[in-house]
């Protein structure tokens, strides 16, 4: 490692006066992503500013028709919260499915949104139920949050501090993963509500997750794995990589958007 100055606030508004007042700074959350890439010299920031310790980030709600979790919440607690597990239960599967204990204990749900890991699961479920990520400055639609590989709408210094799930009619996430990472090489959430059905891709789009619009247009008219008959993703705009060709995870694509439809019906 370099040196770096630390920094640990405890209040929103001290985490963003400190990066503000910072030069090269840095948030951190779980680190699970960060600390690594600083490991092998990829990233060298004169300045760590750690949410860990910062009030109010944390914790699970149900308010009204909506799932409201914060930043800082770890993947363990989604996994296992009973809250989660009543309203959206494809949601608490999800989380359970990430990386191996330890990952999870640690992990945030923030800092996957934040970092959207073209492999990560949350963007899916974030597209899928439609989910809001509210920020220190601004309440940002998943449509228009996820804009790339790595890439968000989140401006310099811009926090993420809850994120709030509307809670659908039925769901399910179905996740083919690599045996090493336990990332996906693609995940497929498929919720629907009122009759309106969104699906969600991870671990296969070249711009990170995706929505996958024949698939939703096919499953709004009839909510049935038989629906998707003939429904294709073309592998021209796939990730190909040593784990899995475009043309393999376009396969994938269309079986595990079955398999989900199957779960969630």
């Amino acid at each position: 490692m370099y040196p770096f100055t630390y920094q640990r606030p405890t209040s929103i508004q001290d985490a963003v006066a400190a990066f503000a007042a910072a030069e090269d700074a840095k948030l951190i959350a779980g680190g699970h992503t960060l600390l690594p890439t600083m490991k092998l010299r990829l990233a060298s920031p004169a300045t760590l500013i750690d949410l860990n310790k910062v009030e109010g980030l944390s914790g699970i709600e149900i308010q009204g028709d909506d799932v409201v979790i914060g930043a800082m919440t770890r993947h363990a607690d989604v996994a296992t919260s009973a809250a989660v597990g009543e309203a959206i239960p494809a949601l608490a599967a999800l989380a359970g499915l990430i990386g191996d204990p330890a990952v999870r204990s640690r992990g945030t749900i923030g800092g996957s949104i934040a970092n959207n890991d073209p492999a990560a699961d949350y963007p899916a479920a974030a597209l899928a139920l439609g989910a809001s990520i509210i920020t220190d400055r601004r309440t940002i639609a998943a449509d228009d949050f996820f804009t790339g590989m790595f890439d968000t709408a989140l401006e310099e210094g811009e926090i993420v501090t809850k994120v709030s799930f509307p809670i659908p009619g039925r769901a399910a996430y179905e996740k083919f993963r690599n045996p090493a990472s336990r990332y996906a090489l693609v995940g497929v959430f498929v919720a629907e509500k009122d009759g309106a059905v969104r699906v969600a891709i991870t671990g296969a789009g070249s711009n990170g997750a995706f929505r996958h619009a024949a698939a939703e247009e096919a499953l709004s008219g009839r909510f049935d794995a038989a629906a998707l008959d003939g429904v294709t993703v073309s592998a021209d705009e796939l990730n190909g990589d040593i784990h899995a060709s475009a043309e393999y995870r376009a396969h994938l694509i269309g079986v595990l958007t079955r398999r989900a439809v199957a779960a969630a019906q």
